[in-house]
Order: structure tokens, then C-alpha cells, then sequence
């Protein structure tokens, strides 16, 4: 039977980060709601700026997470250099954000929209806002952001945690580029897809004036297997996440100095393993015999499996933090800050433990290793709630009436 494709939603979905593999948030996010989307009659294209710092080789991307009708990649170098850092101070330039511009991704991405009809093109994050130009010179298509954070309040709250006092400058001036350029930009989308209710906000208060959707992260419980018989002891906690992002080295950094330090001098047998793709050399010395840190881990699942308790200490970043959603699908029970927490309408002390200074820390995971029955039933109070509150279907029937409303318009 021939299928007539016409009739079908055409999406083009631009990224910065290849959809795979599935061990940060980004990545997670991208490939989540675009797989649903195709579920729900969408034909998807992906067109990737394929950076040399997160480089992946699409002919390594396997069948089955391949759901796309084609694939577009485009390799550019955006290595982070000492002489284009000094420049952008005499530009006045932002840095962060140049080095996502590639005349040869321009062209690509021009080439693509005259050869196809498309109905919504969806940018992954402020930083392609660059190409807004390019796709504006063709009507009737619907343009959307998807903005898996409020990222000039990222870099804002990394400055103010910083302690290095070049570093705190030099991020904040960097941040008053980002911070104009995403308000410049906003209202040239017709539709914003937010990850969090308090972004949304956050945007419309900056002066965004279009057709907003709230779209977290959806997750398909059927891929988080719950499994409690390879859980270790109650004495182990682990870390998981993308550690080149600033923030979570900055969590895990604070977390050893100011919590786990006093942890191990109080308790025997307890152990804290910390993961993450792309993990510095100079996080091995700073744990040293007081943590394990296993470096990327080729399942990211089985890694929280193996431990009954996650803990997330962030202090900065923005949206919604999926390793926390990750770790709460699996049934785990999980630790973090109110700004780890945001965006995720848990029930303290039902769904998950909050925890904001080195005092509450110790306290939560006191608690941890002396409730074991009580941290089971939490952890299953969590998987229900991710249930209720993240069903990855419901969430792109959401985006795609938004959609629907849009290319109506």
C-alpha cells in the first residue's frame, strides 16, 4: 500500500548534539520526544551540527534508535581555544555562542529547506537561533524553539558559584551576551516548547509573546526496568552525569569537600561512585582514596541499578534535570538540591530528598542507611510518580496540537 506522505506533519529537527548515545540530558531529550512524535504519524528529518566536542559518527547510530526519515550531519570544529576566548573580550562578542556558527551548516541547512516541504522546522536550544535568517526566508513554515534551559541563567548561576574571581568575571561578562542574544531572539519563534511550568515563565517575563507548551522529558517506563535484586549495599551512593558540563563538576567537587569528606570519617563501609562521560583527569586525584570514579560507563541504567541511592548536589543549571528523572524511574531513591529539583513537582520526603547544605546532606543519607524498607517503598513511590507526571506519549500529544494550532494559523 503506498502511503501518502503529504498528508503527514513534516518536521526538521536541528540540533547541536547528536540524538545518541543516551548518557546525557540533551541527547535524552532530543531523541525522547522526536521518537514520539514519529509515533504519532510524524515524518522527522535531523539535521545535526555535529561538533567536534561532542562528535558522533552517524554511521555508528544503530537501527533500532534510528526512527528518522533522514539524517543530516555536518562536522564542525568548535574546540574551545584560548586566542577565540580572548577575542570575544575585544569583539564584544560572546564566545559561547560562536562557536556554534558554520557557514557550511548554513548551507546545508538551506539546502534542505528549499528541497523539502516542511511544515515545522525545531530548533534545539538558543544557540542555533544564529540560523533564524536562513529559515525566514521561506514562508509558511512554523519555527520552534525548544529550550531545554533558561541558559543565560545557567552560565549566570555558574558565575556566581564560582570562587575563582577571573574565571566569576570572565563568565559574567560572557553571560550578558547570551542573556541579550536569547531575548533578542525569542520572539522571531511561533511556537516555544519549555522543559519546566517556571521556565515558560521565565521566558514570558523576559518578554517572550507567542504560543508556549510546557514539554518536559518524557519517559517510557517499559525502557527503565525495575530491578532490585543487583542493588549493593545500603552504605553506597553514586553520581551520575555529563562531567564537562560546569555545574555538575562544580556539585561533585563541593560534594566530596564539604559532605562526603566528613561521611567517610564517620562511617565504616560506605562507599561513593561517581560517573560521567567525558570525566576530567584531575577529578581522579581530587576524589583520591575517597570515592571511586568510574569514567564513562557503557549503561548508564545498569549503573543506577547497581546503587539504592543517587545523589544529585547541583547548584547551578537550568530546565529539568534528567539523570534525577532517570534515577526516580528506576525506582532509586534520590538526593539533590531545590535547583536539582525544578521543574519536577515531587513530594519531598514521599518521591524524593531535598537537600541544600552539607548538614542536610548528611542527614538525608543518614536516613538512607537506616531506613531501608522506607527507601525501597520511596523509590517505588517515585517510579509511580514519574508515571503519572511523565508519560513520554502524552507529552508530544501535547507539542504536536500545539503544532496542529500553529501551521493553522
Amino acid at each position: 500500500m503506498c502511503v501518502d506522505l503529504r498528508q503527514k506533519m513534516k518536521i526538521l529537527l536541528v540540533t547541536k548534539k547528536f540524538p545518541f548515545p543516551l548518557k546525557e540530558g540533551e541527547p535524552i531529550a532530543i531523541n525522547y520526544l522526536a521518537h514520539s512524535l514519529t509515533r504519532k504519524g510524524c515524518i522527522v528529518d535531523l539535521l545535526v551540527l555535529n561538533t567536534s566536542k561532542h562528535f558522533f559518527n552517524p554511521a555508528d547510530f544503530p537501527p533500532s534508535e534510528n526512527f528518522f526519515n533522514e539524517v543530516h550531519s555536518v562536522k564542525v570544529d568548535n574546540d574551545i581555544r584560548i586566542g577565540g576566548a580572548l577575542r570575544s573580550l575585544l569583539t564584544g562578542k560572546s564566545y559561547i555562542l560562536d562557536r556554534f556558527k558554520s557557514t557550511d551548516f548554513e548551507e546545508k541547512l538551506e539546502d534542505l529547506l528549499r528541497s523539502k516541504r516542511y511544515d515545522i522546522v525545531q530548533l534545539e536550544t538558543i544557540y542555533l537561533a544564529h540560523y533564524l535568517p536562513t529559515i525566514r526566508k521561506l514562508p509558511n513554515v512554523v519555527v520552534v524553539l525548544r529550550a531545554h534551559n533558561v541558559e543565560h541563567e545557567i552560565w549566570e548561576r555558574v558565575a556566581t558559584n564560582s570562587t575563582n574571581l577571573l574565571k566569576k568575571w570572565y563568565l559574567k561578562n560572557q553571560n550578558r551576551h547570551l542573556r541579550r542574544f536569547e531575548i533578542e531572539h525569542l520572539n522571531q519563534f511561533d511556537v516555544l516548547l519549555a522543559i519546566t511550568a517556571r521556565d515558560l515563565d521565565a521566558f514570558r517575563g523576559l518578554g517572550y509573546q507567542n504560543g508556549g507548551v510546557v514539554a518536559p522529558v518524557g519517559i517510557n517506563l517499559v525502557d527503565y526496568p525495575l530491578d532490585n535484586q543487583v542493588v549493593s549495599g545500603p552504605n553506597d551512593f553514586c553520581f551520575i552525569g555529563a562531567l564537562d558540563w560546569m555545574p555538575n563538576q562544580h556539585g561533585v567537587v563541593w560534594f566530596l569537600e564539604k559532605v562526603w569528606k566528613k561521611m567517610v570519617s564517620k562511617h565504616e563501609n560506605i562507599r561513593f561512585h561517581i560517573a560521567g562521560k567525558n570525566t576530567p583527569g584531575w577529578l581522579h586525584a581530587k576524589a583520591g582514596k575517597l570515592a571511586t570514579v568510574h569514567g564513562e560507563v557503557p549503561d548508564a541504567k545498569a549503573f543506577i541499578l547497581q546503587f539504592p541511592v543517587m545523589v544529585a548536589p547541583l547548584f547551578s543549571g537550568s530546565g529539568i534535570k534528567i539523570k534525577v528523572l532517570e534515577g526516580m524511574a528506576l525506582g532509586r531513591v534520590v538526593i539533590t538540591t531545590s535547583i536539582g529539583a525544578e521543574g519536577i513537582p515531587a513530594e519531598p520526603g514521599r518521591h524524593l530528598l531535598i537537600a541544600d547544605s552539607a548538614e542536610e546532606f548528611e542527614k538525608q543519607m543518614n536516613w538512607c542507611m537506616g531506613n531501608p524498607v522506607s527507601m525501597k517503598e520511596m523509590g517505588l513511590e517515585a517510579r509511580e510518580f514519574i508515571r503519572e507526571h511523565f508519560s513520554n506519549l502524552e507529552i508530544a500529544g501535547r507539542v504536536y496540537a500545539a503544532y496542529e494550532k500553529a501551521i493553522s494559523r
